[in-house]
């Protein structure tokens, strides 16, 4: 039986969405014969009822195909909007239609939104993850992750360059929300030599200490410190501000370490801020988050054919498989494991990462609740 899918991609963009789509749209019409839609900007394009055809070839240029390398997503996106107060229009505007599925490439934020709008409706869903915060429960992997590690490893590196010609403390600040997975998997292959994470509480005097140590017994007068956006302060507060939107964003953890390292630092430092923002989010898809999209957009397409809804594609034990999008929200966001290997191998590394006490995980997901994708 003939079906006509739609895919839509929500919240923040990030590299491989489009091998995603470009996936989707190849094995869900040469392999069942199905008519793809694609909703432009996510909930407001289905609002709106707005759907582009789209087919594999008619994608290409030339014959060549720019979906494979190409970042953000073609569809555009959107965060924005109070899409639970209008359920019934969308309801309205999937039927109208003719909606057989739907494919929603998303966060654990839209992915909450869209499945509590499905299940009012009985629509039929499957979803698929995407971020470069890594923080989508039940898969080890989702689509613009690697990707991103690349980009804030690449910028490390050129960091390192300048703040050893300086002998400058370099403070970087990447994204991430509240948690530390890209602070963490970057910070390790960059050489950071300290890494602050929302779920290690951390003491400014005793990375301060790891600093003057790198001088006293190496030799060593520049050092590199990676900090997720999402971290405290010293006293447990975190760094945020509203946007002309209203929406709270966190910012500013990043200069608050760069201003405390020279006050408690017993000889005189220099220290320089970057902020990297949302070039973490661009570039060309790295190989793996490429390979990742296709083999999600594949599967999500058999789900729909097998008629399993509800459901998200996930990478687990070198696979893909699917989970139920229920058990997905209701543990996510995934934080970093604190008594974790990838934060033993830091310390074994000599890495800077904070104390033995951490912030439970309750309360990270709760706070994490109140902050915008």
């Amino acid at each position: 039986m003939t079906k006509r899918i739609g895919i839509l991609t929500s919240g923040g963009d990030c590299p491989g969405l489009n091998m995603a789509i470009r996936a989707v749209v190849c094995h869900a019409t040469s392999a069942y014969g199905w008519e793809v839609l694609g909703i432009p900007y996510a909930t407001q394009g289905l609002l709106e009822r707005k759907a582009i055809a789209l087919n594999l070839h008619g994608l290409d240029l030339h014959g060549i195909d720019p979906l494979l390398s190409m970042g953000g997503t073609i569809l555009g996106s959107t965060n924005k909007g109070d899409t639970l107060a209008r359920i019934d229009e969308l309801d309205v505007s999937y039927r109208a239609l003719g909606l057989d599925a739907l494919i929603v490439i998303g966060g654990d934020g839209s992915l909450t939104i869209l499945r509590e709008v499905a299940r009012k409706g009985g629509w039929n869903l499957v979803g698929i993850p995407k971020t470069i915060d890594n923080d989508v429960a039940l898969t080890e992997r989702a689509i613009g992750f690697d990707t991103a590690v690349n980009t804030v490893t690449d910028a490390l590196t050129r960091l390192t360059y300048t703040a050893a010609s300086h002998d400058r403390v370099m403070v970087v600040e990447v994204m991430g929300r509240t948690a530390g997975h890209l602070a963490l998997n970057s910070g390790i292959a960059g050489g950071a030599d300290a890494i602050l994470i929302p779920e290690i509480p951390y003491s400014v005097p005793k990375l301060c200490q790891k600093l003057q140590e790198l001088r006293d017994k190496w030799g060593r007068k520049f050092a590199l410190v990676v900090v997720a956006e999402g971290a405290k302060t010293a006293e447990g507060a975190l760094s945020c501000y509203t946007d002309s939107l209203g929406e709270v964003r966190l910012r500013g953890i990043g200069q608050y370490i760069t201003e405390q390292i020279p006050a408690c630092s017993s000889t005189p430092i220099e220290t320089r801020l970057t902020i990297l923002g949302h070039v973490q989010r661009g570039g060309i898809p790295s190989a793996g988050d490429r390979a990742l999209a296709a083999a999600f957009g594949t599967a999500a397409v058999d789900l729909v054919a097998r008629e399993q809804f509800d459901r998200m594609v996930a990478w687990q034990n070198g696979e893909v498989v699917s989970v139920p999008l229920e058990a997905v929200i209701a543990q996510s966001p995934a934080l970093v494991d604190p008594n974790g290997c990838l934060v033993q191998t830091a310390r074994d590394l000599g890495i800077y990462i904070g104390e033995n006490e951490y912030v439970t995980a309750s309360s990270q997901s709760q706070l994490a609740q109140s902050l915008v994708k």
